[in-house]
Order: structure tokens, then C-alpha cells, then sequence
């Protein structure tokens, strides 16, 4: 059943669980992952339900470098099977969702002759690999030229360089368009929906679960021909629902990045450190008029939903950025400072190093029939999904269908290439002026200082399924990610926007304010500051 609504609303969404009697296919978990899936399930006619214990991409889905890549440090440790993946599905990206990925340039600066000619060699074997989805050749890079692109790289020793091409794209606007795509597709998707617990049939396979409307309270049993887990770094939670002593499948590693302003790297292009000195990469990346620089690894033994950057990883990140850039980044630069957890498939044997443990994925399925899917990463969301979906087709019995996804145009598709404030939103942009024209008053700026519109905050809450400020500043404009400070200043603003929208009381906006302050003042590298006045 395919959709023509615009967008997706919670409340409607909700009826269908007294409605539904039995699902095809129920998926656990509102990352990139679970969306994946669900893209992938309801696309073939299953009758899919999605949820979500907080907000669609609340997790490590809004929390990467920003990067849709093959992986150049796979192809080193000679992975050529992950990168070839990663790069074929890269392509099917760009093809499928061009408002929200775009190609983007890399330089590696070189401060030796072994080291060109060792990074050339390796990117021509990734030029190679990719094939008919190149996004551009790789070339060689002379001192001058170098400095040319990248004006505020440090010179001193530099030998010249390697540009590479690899993909950019918005990872929490693109988990909203893959929820907005299964939707259309007949989906169901609900967010602030927490699976309490897995319901099992007297030989103990899993039939349903149990779920509780986070926003009212309610209690629901929803039952499936098959349950998917697809909760990211989480999924040992949902496994020890089903087996108390289930072994852990996901060691997480924390990855930190800090945003600075666009002075540090002026350019079109990014910089890519190809060995950092805890083994890693490091990249600076051009990304909504900042620079994201990042990302360490950190070995976990706890986690939560909104990890905590640590000090030790704020400080590694400006020393080693500071290397290789002539004005070298401090504290004081930081606008916004974000953790994300990776959920790396765990290994049979702890080597206690995260950066050695795999990026590719790992689908288990359990006595009872509870499917897991873990591991990873965005680029190969897709086809995370579709090796999941052809699981879930046997275990669950289902009427084989072949996946469609390779050619399925994302919500928001469109090949128009002028660039606007509104351009991420893709086709939606339209609608959104349109809406603009019938309340000419959502067309104001939110504040002068910001370009971000009234508009786009009843439009997130109509049509996104946005529920708070944090949804809304967070993972539908961004702001949280780019500039902390700004985002609490606009925090009320926001909250005022909704309350109207949703018909709340001020209770709830000072509420909201309150929360949403004790969560940004983590993004922030310096301490947090009083929210100015705002007239709405």
C-alpha cells in the first residue's frame, strides 16, 4: 500500500496498534539500521510497524563524521570485501538520495615522499574498487597545490599530497527521509514507543512484544509473524529479554567530534590524517557552513543514550587537529562537542583495541526466532537491511519477495541543484514554502543571528514527527550539533512553536527549556550561558 500523504504523524500511527491483529514484521529500534529495514520490509508489501524508544536517529544515526565512504583505512588492514560493499552501496546512495549526499573532495597532506607515493597507490586500488560509481578520480597533489586548496594547512615539511573523492551527507535529515520513505511505502513508525518486553508462545518462540506509549502511559501487545532487533549499541538489552545469560554481541567504542567555525578550513575540501596516534583517522570536514573534526576511539564498558564527550578525547582532537593546521583550534573555538557509540560486532577473542574489531555486519538469529542485527555502518545501511529482510522472509515464513531498494527513490528526491537554505529538505522544500504562503508569519527567522525558519519548526512537528525541542534543534535543524550555545538561545523559541502547535501549557515549554539546557550544556566545550529573551 503506497502512501500519498506528505510526511508522517504519530497520532494516526498510533490507532493502528488497537487496529492490527497481526504485523508481518515488527522492527525494534529507530536508527539507521531499524529505518533500513523498515524501507526495505514495507517496500516489499509486508505489513511493517517500526519503533522507537525515543526519537528516529536519537543515537549513534545523528552522531557520525557526516561521511558516506568506502573506508581507506579498511583497505589498508586489506578488508577489500567491506570497502568494495561500502563503495557500491555509496554510489546507490548518491543515485537515490541526491538532496542529501553529495561527493566531496579529501586531501591527504604528506610530509614524505614514502608516504605520497604509499597513499597514491592505495587510493588508485579505491578509485579501482569503486568502479561505474566512482565519484571522482584521485590524483597527486604538489607542495604548492596543496597549499593552494588548503590554505591553513601547516606547510612547514610538507611534501605535497593525494585529493581523493569520497561522499557527505546528513545522517539524521537522511534517517527522517527513510522513515517518511517506508511510510509511504505503507509502513508504520512510531517514535517515544519502548519494547518492555518480548512476548513468546508456549514453545518459546517469539510472537510479540509488549510496548508503552512513552508520551500517555499506555500499555499495547503487538503480534508478529517475526521481530527484528535492530537497536544498535543496545541490542544486548533486547536479546537478554529473550535469553537472561545471552553472551554480548556489541562491544561499543566511543567516537567524539567538535565543531569549529569555517575559518579553520576555508576550502571546498576536507583533510583526512590517515594515522593518528591512537591509530585512527582523523578528519576535518566541511559541514553546514562549520568544520567537523573528529573522531577518536574510546573503548566503553558502560553507555548510555546520550553518551558524554570525554576530556581526555576533547583535548586529543585540538592537540592532534593543531598539528596540521596553522592556527591551531582551542577550547574557546569549540561551538559544539558531540560523543556517538559505534556498535561494533564483538569478537570471539577481546583484543581490547576497538579500532581492530569489525565494521561489517553481523545477523544472528536466536532459537526463538528473534532476529539481530548489528554492527556496520551508514554507508551500508541498504544492504543491511536487505540481507535482514531476506532473513526475516525465512523465519518468519513469509511470501518471498525480491528487495527493491537498489532503485528506490528516497523521500525527498529531486535532481535540482540550486542551493538554498532549504535545500536538505529536497522536494519538501516546495511544501514548505507553500506552507509559508498560507502563514506568512512561519516565514520569519526564529532569530536574526540564525537562518533557521518558524517554518521548519511546525513543519518538523506537522509532517516529522518531531515531539520536543531536542527533536526539533537536535536532529531536524542540526543546531545542537553545530553551535550549542546558539541552540539554547533559540531553545525558547522552539518550545513556544510547538506548545502552540501541540496545544500544550507554558508548564510543559518551561519544562521542555530546562531539559533541553541540561542536555546541550554537555555540547559544550566552555560553560553554558543564560537563554536571551525571544518574542514570538
Amino acid at each position: 500500500m503506497i502512501r500519498n500523504k506528505i510526511g508522517f504523524k504519530r497520532e494516526e500511527y498510533l490507532q493502528e496498534l488497537d487496529k492490527t491483529e497481526l504485523w508481518d514484521i515488527i522492527i525494534i529500534g529507530g536508527g539507521a539500521t531499524g529505518l533500513g529495514a523498515a524501507v526495505d520490509a514495507a517496500s516489499r508489501g509486508y505489513k511493517t510497524i517500526l519503533l522507537e524508544q525515543n526519537d528516529f536517529a536519537k543515537g549513534t544515526s545523528s552522531r557520525s563524521t557526516k561521511l558516506v565512504h568506502g573506508g581507506v583505512r579498511y583497505l589498508a588492514q586489506g578488508n577489500i570485501g567491506l570497502v568494495y560493499e561500502a563503495l557500491h552501496e555509496r554510489g546507490l546512495l548518491l543515485k537515490n538520495a541526491p538532496h542529501l549526499v553529495k561527493k566531496q573532495s579529501f586531501i591527504i597532506p604528506c610530509y614524505s615522499w614514502l608516504d605520497k607515493i604509499k597513499y597514491f597507490v592505495g587510493l588508485k586500488m579505491y578509485d579501482w574498487l569503486a568502479g561505474k560509481y566512482s565519484f571522482g578520480r584521485s590524483r597527486s597533489l604538489t607542495r604548492d597545490e596543496l597549499i593552494g586548496a588548503v590554505t591553513e594547512i601547516q606547510a612547514k615539511g610538507l611534501e605535497g599530497g593525494i585529493k581523493y573523492w569520497d561522499g557527505q551527507f546528513d545522517d539524521a535529515r537522511l534517517a527522517i527521509n527513510l522513515a517518511q520513505t517506508a511510510a509511504k511505502q505503507g509502513g508504520i513508525l512510531l517514535n517515544y514507543i519502548k519494547v518492555t518486553n518480548l512476548i513468546k508462545t508456549d514453545k518459546g518462540r517469539i510472537s510479540g512484544v509488549i510496548v508503552r506509549d512513552i508520551e500517555s502511559d499506555k500499555i499495547y501487545n503487538l503480534y508478529a509473524k517475526v521481530v527484528i532487533n535492530a537497536t544498535g549499541v543496545f541490542v544486548d538489552q533486547i536479546l537478554q529479554m529473550d535469553r537472561a545469560f545471552q553472551k554480548p554481541l556489541v562491544k561499543p567504542s566511543q567516537g567524539v567530534h567538535v565543531v569549529l567555525d569555517r575559518s579553520f578550513l576555508s576550502g571546498d575540501s576536507a583533510i583526512m590524517i590517515p594515522k593518528t596516534p591512537d591509530g585512527r583517522v582523523l578528519f576535518a570536514v566541511p559541514w553546514h557552513q562549520h568544520v567537523l573534526v573528529g573522531t577518536t576511539d574510546t573503548p566503553l564498558e558502560t553507555y548510555s543514550l546520550e553518551p558524554v564527550a570525554l576530556d581526555k578525547e576533547i583535548t586529543f582532537i585540538l592537540q592532534t587537529a593543531g598539528q596540521y593546521l596553522v592556527k591551531a583550534p582551542t577550547r574557546a573555538n569549540v561551538l559544539s562537542v558531540f560523543a556517538g557509540l559505534r556498535p561494533l560486532a564483538a569478537p570471539d577473542k577481546d583484543t581490547g583495541a576497538t579500532k581492530e574489531i569489525s565494521r561489517s555486519h553481523k545477523l544472528i538469529v536466536n532459537d526463538s526466532g528473534l532476529i539481530t542485527i548489528t554492527g556496520g555502518k551508514w554507508t551500508t545501511y541498504r544492504k543491511m537491511a536487505e540481507d535482514t529482510i531476506d532473513k526475516a522472509i525465512q523465519i518468519g515464513r513469509l511470501p518471498a519477495k525480491p528487495c527493491i531498494t537498489g532503485d528506490l527513490k528516497i523521500h525527498g528526491y529531486t535532481n535540482d541543484n540550486t542551493t538554498t537554505h532549504l535545500s536538505g529538505y529536497g522536494s519538501d522544500a516546495l511544501l514548505i514554502t507553500t506552507l509559508i504562503k498560507a502563514e506568512p508569519k512561519l516565514g520569519e527567522l526564529l532569530d536574526e543571528s540564525q537562518p533557521y525558519l518558524k517554518a521548519e519548526v511546525i513543519w518538523a512537528v506537522r509532517y516529522e514527527m518531531a515531539r520536543t525541542v531536542e527533536d526539533v534543534l537536535a536532529r531536524r535543524l542540526r543546531l545542537l550539533f553545530l553551535d550549542a550555545q546558539a541552540a539554547i538561545n533559540l531553545a525558547p523559541a522552539v518550545a513556544k512553536l510547538i506548545a502552540t502547535e501541540l496545544n500544550y501549557e507554558l508548564i510543559w515549554e518551561e519544562a521542555q527549556i530546562n531539559s533541553f539546557n541540561q542536555l546541550a550544556s554537555k555540547y559544550l566545550a566552555q560553560p553554558i550561558t543564560e537563554n536571551k529573551k525571544y518574542i514570538c
